[in-house]
């Protein structure tokens, strides 16, 4: 629906500046400045067009590869991909610490995920695996991973 309202608004403002030009008024300083104002309104909603068609065209190929959201499963979460890097933050006294894994999966842009604890030994950079997780307390607890 976003999509079709920027087109929508992007054509009116080049409807103006065909008026202008029709009208013989883009030769006056009033003419050319109102068409360059015009102008840039219709670049600004033409590029919000054109990135919300990219984000429906992205969204739909993540889907298609299957990595997105995680898939359920009675063990629990299940997300796959290529580990890209392991980082670990100690927290502070009576605080869990956290470890941020960035997956990787083809083309599509790196996923980022937070666990509980420290994930260096359990998911070594470079390997594909399939990560098995629970969310507790709202922290993500590794269940199970597995090297295809």
């Amino acid at each position: 629906m976003t999509l079709v309202i920027s087109l929508l608004l992007a054509v009116i403002p080049l409807v103006g500046i065909v008026w202008i030009v029709v009208y013989g008024s883009i030769t006056t300083v009033d003419g050319l400045f109102m068409s360059l104002i015009l102008l840039a309104m219709a670049s600004i909603l033409g590029m919000n067009a054109a990135f919300e068609l990219r984000k429906k065209t992205t969204a739909s190929s993540a889907g298609r590869q299957g990595f997105g959201s995680p898939r359920s499963t009675s063990s629990g979460l299940v997300q796959r991909g290529r580990v890209e890097s392991v980082v670990f933050y100690e927290s502070n006294v009576g605080e869990p610490n956290k470890s941020i894994v960035t997956l990787a999966n083809g083309s599509i842009s790196p996923h980022l995920m937070v666990f509980e604890g420290d994930m260096r030994n359990a998911l070594p950079a470079g390997q594909k695996v399939e990560i098995t997780f629970r969310r507790q307390d709202g922290h993500n607890v590794l269940v199970n991973v597995n090297y295809p």
